[in-house]
């Protein structure tokens, strides 16, 4: 953890570089010193099939999902939250700028009873 999801409409593929948004996300948590590096990890869904206000073409919208594990302060996960969705409205400027886009953000925290995991990523980066 964290898992950052992003869903976004089809008419916005060809604008998007998620590679420079993930690399500043994962900086970013990372930094906070409150998220294993081995952990993070981010994924771009596009949808093809999507409607956005009343169905005009040029409508977009991004979604930005951040799944964390549980147990960190209210502070903390404000704190995050509030960064998290700067750094996706900073990236996302040159679009908003130029075409009518929605653009939201989720923090979700995760359930410790009911969230399994198997990684064997994190100790490749335990020296850090």
């Amino acid at each position: 953890m964290p898992h950052f999801i992003v869903e976004y409409s089809g008419n916005l593929h060809d604008r998007l570089d998620f590679q420079k948004l993930f690399k500043r996300l994962h900086e970013y948590v990372v930094s906070t010193g409150a998220f294993p590096l081995g952990g993070v990890r981010s994924r771009a869904i596009r949808c093809n099939d999507f409607r956005v206000a009343d169905g005009r073409d040029d409508f977009a919208f991004l979604n930005l999902n951040l799944k964390i594990g549980h147990g960190r302060d209210m502070a903390l996960k404000q704190e995050v939250a509030k960064q998290v969705f700067k750094i996706l409205c900073d990236w996302m400027q040159p679009i908003s700028d130029e075409t009518y886009v929605q653009i939201s953000f989720e923090m979700t925290e995760l359930d410790p009873v009911l969230k399994f995991n198997k990684n064997n990523i994190h100790p490749l980066f335990s020296n850090t």
